[in-house]
């Protein structure tokens, strides 16, 4: 596996789970096979239920009916071939960053697809060659081929390699970018998946290298044998050589836990140190227990807080909740903290951590990486990135700052080892990514190189402006439109937001949004929404649950903020956003239909009465409540898009994008909404792609595709006359 897809060497085994949940790296564990469960024993039988058969005759008669209707009225527009061919020739460019990832030996990786590699390779080639512009690249996995030679549409979901040489990996495969992966044994140095090698069959599942001759695999080992969220809590140590069926069971998370599974934590040279094994009662919930000689030990942490990595025999975890040690010292919300490990375990109750990073009222910590020597913290500051690099000597800790571009996007992209090294990119709406390479220890920072610009952005700018929400919170957002733009509320607008899961919404380069929308003299608002995590663990929190409406509260008062400066109007507004954003935009599409003339709803949750008996829908009962409580259930249902339609309203004519092999969100939330619209002669615009994965495009040219269809949309809802 490249180094640019772990969070560091010191712990790779011990955050695989998390990561795979969360969809960085190979996925978590649900069937792949769920579809369809029980109604709730509140709601009566739903009457577009059969929806929910992902791949059920009748719904996919359905579906195939919506997406001719729908590609038929947007590709007849001359500009659809138009914006479809200008996103293929930005995502296919091959003057692109190759994306680097530290490897060993000195070497740089990357995983690239473009015109003659839809499906991509895996190759690798020297630093010297890479920083020089002209590499020799050296293919270690084409996909393309093993999926001609294997008539398979795979995707390739990262590869796992075991330290320190790193030659073995397990590669994950998913048939048409579903989650479920199947996981083989591939040696990179003579380029063949193992004769014999481990080779595990579809699921959702959670692999562990213990040594060469040993997996940990946490999944589905008997029909039914999952939690409530569908996630195994089952792990088997399976042996070289060893049947799935022969696997000896070594951990059993509890049955009504979200998730459960056994990994291993390695020093940053890879060493083995010791087992660790994880409950996750909900998605935001984590119960580590180290496995000593004497038994499992955990800490009295919050149960919210995260571990993040294992440096110079520290283990440093991130706070999302105030904390208070045994000795009476306080650590709020949002802190990253570090206590000896070893010294920790002989006695947990009393462990005494010190603050590695205290933030204030407006900054979080967007992720920890770790080099030979450092840790490196990736920081937000009024939605501003700054990089950290963090030393311990003497039993104290001191920082100082990696001297990359200010009031720039900053996001750390892979560290070394092996050295002190990062690869770290700077990029805002307007200027293309920078690729530097960085010193933890110096903190000096050399550019690399720069992507081209994809689109004329001459005339362009860039505001950070903040709107007053229903309850008085100032929510932050940013215009980007002319300069010369005209306040006389006809500029078409799109608004774009997340809000959820502590995920926060950063200025980011897009070509394909900048060619096919700025380009053409429209302007683009990004809203920093309660629920994300722009300053922090508190910002999230204050949205969840029965408080989700100021979430949507806070989208609307930025909406009406743009709309009172005279940007735009009605007329001219939309609005934008997928998964837990497809939520936002089906709850802002029933409650504020006035707002919008133009609604993209992609990757949806919208029947939020069933979420939870959907693939993982139960994980996300943290987030959004269960709807089996009677005051949980009663707000939820009172802000569901499904259940919030009502004849007699003029709504705005949505898009809804989503994919069949959408096997995180069901594509059964899309399904439904938009037939119940249908019935209620409402219209309405649906594609779903029938490969493509949570992303909604399983490659590029589907990619391409997907952006055209939605901004044929928008330029015809919002641009025409």
């Amino acid at each position: 596996m490249t180094k640019t897809e772990l969070l560091s060497g010191a712990h790779k085994g011990a955050f695989l789970g998390l990561c795979m949940l969360m969809g960085v790296l190979s996925p978590a564990i649900v069937r792949a096979e769920m579809t369809t469960q029980n109604t709730t024993a509140t709601e009566s039988p739903d009457p577009r239920q059969y929806l929910e058969e992902v791949e059920g005759e009748k719904a996919l008669d359905w579906v195939r009916a919506q997406n001719d209707r729908t590609l038929t009225q947007l590709m007849k527009d001359p500009r659809f071939e138009k914006n479809r061919e200008a996103v293929l020739k930005i995502v296919e460019a091959k003057d692109r960053i190759a994306s680097p990832g530290f490897a060993t030996g000195g070497k740089v990786d990357n995983f690239w697809q473009d015109t003659d590699h839809v499906r991509g390779i895996w190759r690798r080639t020297d630093w010297s060659a890479y920083a020089a512009d002209k590499p020799v690249w050296e293919t270690i996995l084409d996909i393309d081929a093993l999926s001609k030679a294997e008539d398979k549409n795979w995707v390739y979901k990262g590869s796992n390699c075991l330290p320190p040489d790193e030659t073995r990996c397990l590669i994950s495969l998913s048939n048409g970018g579903k989650d479920a992966v199947t996981v083989r044994e591939y040696d990179t140095a003579t380029k063949s998946f193992v004769n014999g090698g481990f080779d595990l069959p579809e699921g959702k599942q959670v692999v562990v290298w213990k040594d060469k001759d040993t997996l940990y695999v946490s999944r589905e080992w008997t029909p039914g044998e999952v939690t409530p969220s569908g996630y195994a809590y089952v792990t088997r140590e399976l042996k070289r050589g060893q049947k799935l069926e022969d696997a000896k069971e070594i951990f059993r998370g509890d049955a009504a836990d979200m998730m459960a599974y056994r990994s291993v934590l390695r020093d940053i040279d890879g060493n083995y140190v010791m087992d660790m094994q994880t409950r996750r009662p909900s998605f935001f919930e984590v119960i580590d227990q180290f496995i000593t000689p004497d038994g499992p030990v955990s800490f009295p942490l919050p149960l919210t807080s995260e571990m993040s990595a294992y440096y110079e025999g520290q283990a440093v975890y991130s706070l999302k909740d105030d904390w208070t040690s045994a000795k009476g010292t306080k650590f709020t919300s949002g802190s990253v903290i570090a206590f000896d490990l070893k010294a920790g375990l002989k006695g947990p109750k009393n462990i005494e951590p010190v603050a590695v990073f205290t933030p204030d009222a407006h900054q979080s910590v967007e992720g920890v990486a770790q080099t030979k020597n450092h840790i490196v913290l990736q920081l937000l500051s009024n939605v501003t990135g700054e990089v950290r690099s963090y030393s311990y000597k003497g039993g104290a800790w001191s920082y100082k700052a990696i001297k990359l571009p200010e009031n720039a996007t900053l996001s750390v992209s892979s560290a070394d080892d092996n050295s002190d090294k990062i690869f770290a990119y700077s990029t805002g709406f307007i200027q293309p990514s920078t690729l530097y390479r960085a010193d933890a220890g110096t903190g000096e920072a050399e550019k690399i190189k720069s992507s081209p610009a994809r689109f004329n952005a001459e005339g362009l700018k860039v505001e950070q402006r903040w709107a007053t929400s229903k309850d008085g919170t100032k929510v932050p957002y940013f215009v980007v439109a002319r300069a010369d733009t005209k306040l006389d509320g006809n500029t078409p607008t799109l608004l774009y937001a997340y809000g959820g899961f502590e995920i926060a919404m950063t200025p980011s380069y897009s070509g394909g949004m900048g060619k096919l929308w700025l380009e053409n003299g429209g302007a683009y608002v990004l809203a920093n929404i309660r629920g994300g995590g722009e300053f922090g663990p508190q910002w999230h929190e204050a949205g969840l649950k029965t408080n989700r409406q100021r979430i949507f509260d806070d989208f609307q008062a930025v909406a009406e903020d743009i709309i009172a400066a005279k940007l735009t109007s009605p007329r001219r507004l939309g609005i934008m956003g997928g998964s837990n954003g497809g939520l936002l935009m089906g709850v802002q599409l029933t409650q504020r239909p006035d707002l919008w003339n133009a609604v993209v709803i992609q990757v949806p949750l919208l029947d939020m009465m069933r979420y939870h008996t959907l693939l993982a829908g139960a994980s996300w009962m943290g987030e959004y409540g269960d709807p089996a409580d009677a005051t949980e259930g009663a707000f939820l249902k009172s802000i569901s898009p499904y259940h919030n339609l009502k004849t007699g309203v003029k709504y705005p004519e949505p898009l809804f994008v989503t994919s069949t092999k959408d096997d995180r969100v069901h594509p059964g939330h899309a399904r439904k909404m938009a037939a119940k619209m249908q019935e209620m002669g409402l219209p309405f615009l649906y594609y779903e792609n029938i490969d493509g994965g949570h992303a909604a495009a399983a490659n590029l040219r589907e990619t391409a595709k997907r952006n055209a269809i939605e901004y044929t949309y928008l330029m015809q809802k919002l641009m025409d006359k």
